[in-house]
């Protein structure tokens, strides 16, 4: 059975499958991984932050730059000021960003300590300011993620969707969990369908998808619009190959051969380094080599978890500091694998 895509405002999402933004994770080099081999209907960036665009940061910037084969893509912004969250969704949407959507998920306590995220959900009024002067700042839709609410006292999500409903919200996704758990337990997927029965527009289901029974399963129970997939997709777009071919109505694809994990960790990784040398203006060095690597080493071992000898190999993989270094273990790794079959 194929699953119906749907829109946000002028934007249309054909599958219904969601990449998460991910701090650290879902950059320029990895969404378009991830669109080629899982190909999500969405994607949205890592996270934006709206006071370090507001100073021109620049390490911040580098964050809005899209390819055209990963459209469309939502641009995810945090801050807790109205009227800077309205100025830096501007500039969101002259890089063109499809989407503008509003942080207020987060429970890290770095961005919490600032009124934003998902400290936010304890401030309903500044939050739904923030959606208002959003939406009026800008032409492209304007979106939202929440959490539950802040703790379990409280289900917070239904009133809050409402209430950026009315504020002129075109898509909402609840992650299935309050913000004091972080991503401890399980999401309680029930809270997604009472979160249904409260709202008209598109509503994304968040927590705990990695298969395509999770997502179908979600749903099945949820009555949601979309699934949005995170951590699962993390050094493994083949998670949401399956996905996506399910929604489709296709047979799933074959798993990846080792082989063609190595070559992946491989692209992700020059695509990395290519993407730290344009950005910082740099010719490719040791030193543009060793920044570019230094944020995936928590990915690259994942691309090879579970494989024969991979955690032998992981602490190995995390402290890598050149392509040429890279190149070298992941020969390594391929004569032991096939010396051990």
């Amino acid at each position: 059975m194929v699953w119906p895509g749907f829109k946000v405002g002028n934007v249309e999402v054909q599958t219904p499958l969601v990449l998460a933004p991910m701090e650290d994770v879902s950059s320029l080099p990895m969404r378009v991984i991830a669109k080629r081999i899982g190909q999500p209907g969405l994607m949205f960036t890592e996270f934006v932050s709206a006071m370090a665009i507001h100073y021109n940061a620049r390490k911040t910037y580098r964050k809005l730059r899209i390819d055209p084969e990963e459209r469309p893509l939502g641009i995810q912004i945090f801050g807790a000021d109205p009227e800077v969250m309205a100025e830096t969704a501007r500039i969101c949407a002259d890089a063109g960003a499809d989407i503008i959507d509003i942080n207020m998920g987060c429970w890290v306590p770095k961005v919490c300590r600032t009124g934003s995220g998902a400290a936010l959900l304890k401030d309903p009024d500044t939050a739904e300011r923030i959606v208002r002067a959003v939406v009026d700042a800008v032409k492209v839709p304007v979106t939202v993620k929440v959490r539950a609410g802040w703790d379990y006292s409280q289900f917070a999500a239904p009133d809050l969707a409402r209430r950026f409903q009315d504020a002129g919200a075109q898509m909402l996704t609840l992650h299935a969990r309050f913000a004091k758990q972080g991503f401890e337990g399980e999401a309680d997927w029930d809270l997604i369908r009472r979160m249904r029965e409260v709202v008209t527009v598109p509503l994304i289901g968040n927590g705990d998808v990695k298969t395509p029974a999770d997502a179908r399963r979600m749903r099945d129970e949820t009555g949601c619009d979309g699934v949005m997939v995170g951590r699962a997709a993390i050094s493994n777009p083949w998670a949401l190959a399956a996905i996506s071919a399910e929604m489709r109505g296709e047979a799933a694809p074959p798993p990846p051969t080792l082989l063609e994990r190595i070559d992946v960790v491989r692209e992700h990784a020059r695509s990395m380094v290519e993407f730290e040398a344009v950005e910082s203006g740099e010719d490719i060095s040791p030193a543009v080599e060793l920044r570019a690597l230094s944020r995936l080493r928590g990915q690259l071992p994942m691309y090879i978890k579970g494989e024969p000898g991979a955690s032998q190999m992981r602490a190995r993989l995390s402290r890598v500091s050149s392509l040429q270094e890279l190149d070298d273990l992941l020969g390594e790794f391929l004569t032991l694998s096939a010396a051990a079959v």
